[in-house]
């Protein structure tokens, strides 16, 4: 089976081509800047042809027909006609409280991603009219939702329950959700088959970090708590978001400045976070750490300790709820690269077992030898393992998108 699997944001459509005999990838690429001036693709074939292209792109019909096209392309495709593409697999952000995991798309599913929408304003929609351009244009490839959500479903009502007036839940679905499932739930599965031993056996904290960032505490096999809430602002610092914050400082700040909920909210959204700590200078690690000038650098010094610190309470809050720890995990942009930020957010964590080999861990870089690999940058004598696993979530989606077309044509 040959599966397309789409990942549509609000302006952009990323995708893979992944021929599931094997799980190779034929072709890969991305298409930006939907319905700005200077929209563009990217493409790469599973041989390294590559092809780029900019041109106007008015919507998501435009750019998925573009990817369809590619991919029938002589000289840059892989396959001779759509009907190769045998099933489609799109990534949704937000399933709410109704799936707990993937699902063929029918017309009942779509209507509750319409509902979802409220809980997933900037993610939801651009998912949907992915989902919609791409019946249009592939009406006979059977399509699946994997959500980014599902797997945190089988966290314990205590964990995802707020302390708000309940109403607020039952009317309008305000509790804690967690994000980044699929990541979270695509690196617990290989740490355990890289450490040999059963995954329902161990329990495993996976941090994914990146412009947005997540902690998930995986306990024999199932997500019980996880750092993101009813949206991707609660928990870590992230690139440009702000984390956990007292509630009333939101309120005092909108008071003071007079802000609009709007502007509260982009404030919170695209000017916390990193770029806030670093004083405007950068949302993007790599600046803030600059080969290690941020040692001289007290505002950048600070950026960097306070993400690690938040990091480090997350791991040992998640240990105790669990009753024990078996193996960290660190993914994604910042979590697979960054090695003096592990280094950091793990100092002080040994009393749980965990001791880094400095030179391991900086192997697992992006600076290092072991750039991309599946890597334990502990000592051998750590109690608690620490690995670097790169993530892979269209693998994920590609993999339940080919079990349940199996499943219905059965």
């Amino acid at each position: 089976m040959r599966v397309l699997v789409l990942n549509c944001g609000s302006s952009s459509v990323k995708y893979q081509f992944i021929d599931m005999d094997g799980e190779k990838v034929l072709a890969k690429g991305l298409v930006e800047k939907i319905g700005l001036h200077n929209s563009e693709m990217s493409h790469k074939r599973h041989d390294n042809v590559t092809y780029t292209v900019e041109k106007e792109i008015l919507d998501h019909n435009v750019a998925i027909e573009m990817v369809i096209d590619i991919l029938l392309s002589s000289e840059y495709g892989v396959i001779r006609e759509k009907s190769e593409i045998d099933a489609v697999g799109h990534r949704v952000v937000h399933g709410g409280e109704k799936f707990s995991g993937s699902v063929a798309i029918t017309d009942d599913v779509m209507k509750t991603l319409e509902d979802c929408s409220g809980l997933a304003p900037l993610h939801n929609p651009p998912n949907i009219k992915g989902i919609l351009a791409t019946m249009k244009l592939l009406p006979q490839a059977p399509q699946c939702c994997v959500f980014d959500t599902a797997f945190h479903q089988t966290m314990p009502d205590y964990a995802y329950t707020y302390a708000l007036p309940q109403n607020l839940y039952r009317k309008y679905g305000v509790r804690r959700y967690g994000f980044h499932g699929t990541s979270h739930r695509y690196v617990s599965d290989r740490v355990a088959a890289c450490m040999g031993r059963p995954y329902i056996e161990l329990k495993i904290i996976t941090c994914h970090l990146g412009n947005g960032s997540s902690i998930a505490a995986i306990n024999c096999g199932k997500s019980v708590d996880t750092s993101m809430g009813f949206t991707p602002v609660e928990g870590l610092v992230m690139g440009t978001r702000c984390g956990d914050i007292d509630p009333a400082i939101l309120l005092h700040v909108m008071e003071k400045e007079d802000l609009t909920i709007q502007q509260a909210n982009n404030m919170i959204n695209k000017h916390s976070g990193l770029y806030a700590l670093s004083e405007g200078a950068s949302s993007d690690m790599r600046v803030i750490y600059n080969d290690g000038e941020w040692t001289r650098d007290h505002v950048h010094k600070l950026a960097m300790e306070v993400t690690a610190y938040r990091i480090r309470k997350y791991i040992g809050a998640y240990a105790a709820a669990m009753g024990g720890l078996d193996a960290v995990v660190y993914t994604a942009g910042i979590g697979e690269n960054a090695f003096y930020l592990r280094a950091l957010a793990c100092s002080g964590l040994e009393f749980l077992g965990i001791k880094i080999d400095p030179e391991k861990n900086f192997k697992a870089s992006a600076m290092g030898e072991w750039r991309g690999l599946e890597k334990a940058v502990t000592t051998d004598d750590s109690r608690v393992q620490v690995w670097v696993i790169p993530t892979n979530e269209e693998i994920v989606i590609a993999r339940d998108t080919s079990i349940i077309v199996s499943k219905n044509k059965k």
